[in-house]
């Protein structure tokens, strides 16, 4: 019985990976990370195991390392990795030839095309690439910002892009909310790069509560535009699904980065610590923390602005 049911199992999974061979978009075959799903959820969850379990034993005995110029080179380089795919959704689309409606995916291996496939496994390796963020938290000790959101969307977010490049040919209007992403994580490493820098930047991160107004105007203009596919008379897009799941995306982040703002900037209240602790999670899941003394941590790197309350208002010091 337990023989015949292992069978059955085997004999599921590699029907399952021949649909996918099937199915897998044979422009994308070629690029790492792409072959298998095997390969990359092996990596995740490596990943999970590793700063979750190894890294925090590995650091118990040890000193925080000071990493200041390590973070500031890798924050600067997200900018001009992030402000170059930028450009390349541009180029491939977005800023040429789409109408911003009902654009669709483009299956032939025309110049343009092939450019959206090679930006859109760029945006796909990024993913990987801001693992990074979790690193730096377990080397400098910053454990309280390796909060269970963290993790979750640091390797949620490459696993199921990995399906929609294998799965939905590349391109058309599900891929604008990788560029719009892109656009934001220029802003914010950017940000996070200053405050890297050390305490002389300090009097530049006044506009830290914008960054919260950046995410919410990314998911309005998400949703916004995705919604177009429920009005429109007709729109042939390849798999309504991913459609689907973009907007219930963009409206769910709406949602909770509205409750952050009214709470940090309108009320000013002190926020709940899982909020504290996912505050400007940057997409990719990078934590913000506030401290009960208003000492705000980004990347690990305290400045103090926002923070002191008095009379129910946020005073910045």
């Amino acid at each position: 019985m337990a023989i015949t049911m292992l069978k059955e199992v085997v004999s599921n999974i590699l029907k399952f990976h021949e649909y996918l061979v099937e199915r897998t978009d044979a422009r994308v075959k070629d690029y790492p990370l792409m072959q298998a799903p095997v390969q990359m959820t092996s990596i995740l969850m490596g990943y999970v195991f590793v700063m979750l379990y190894v890294g925090p034993r590995c650091m118990a005995k040890r000193k925080p390392f000071q990493l200041k110029e390590a973070m500031i080179i890798y924050n600067f380089s997200m900018v001009a990795f992030n402000a170059y795919i930028v450009y390349e959704f541009l180029m491939s689309g977005w800023g040429t030839t789409y109408t911003w409606r009902c654009d669709l995916c483009d299956f032939s291996s025309s110049p343009e095309a092939l450019r959206m496939i090679r930006v859109s496994w760029l945006f796909y390796f990024s993913k990987y690439v801001e693992l990074l963020d979790t690193m730096f938290f377990v080397l400098r000790k910053k454990h309280s910002q390796i909060t269970f959101l963290h993790i979750f969307h640091h390797s949620f977010m490459p696993w199921t892009w990995w399906w929609g490049i294998t799965l939905t040919p590349v391109g058309g209007m599900g891929s604008l909310h990788a560029m719009i992403n892109a656009i934001v994580h220029v802003i914010m490493y950017f940000y996070y790069g200053l405050s890297a820098a050390g305490p002389r930047f300090q009097k530049f991160l006044w506009w830290k509560k914008y960054l919260t107004a950046i995410q919410l105007f990314q998911f309005v203009l998400v949703s916004v535009h995705i919604s177009q596919y429920y009005f429109m008379e007709k729109c042939d897009y390849h798999v309504p699904l991913f459609i689907h799941l973009i907007w219930i995306y963009g409206t769910f982040f709406f949602v909770l980065f509205s409750n952050f703002w009214i709470k940090a900037y309108i009320k000013g209240q002190r926020l709940p610590k899982r909020m504290e602790e996912t505050d400007c999670s940057k997409q990719n899941g990078t934590a913000a923390k506030i401290e009960s003394n208003g000492t705000h941590t980004e990347n690990g790197v305290a400045h103090h602005v926002n923070g002191n309350s008095l009379h129910g208002k946020v005073k910045e010091v």
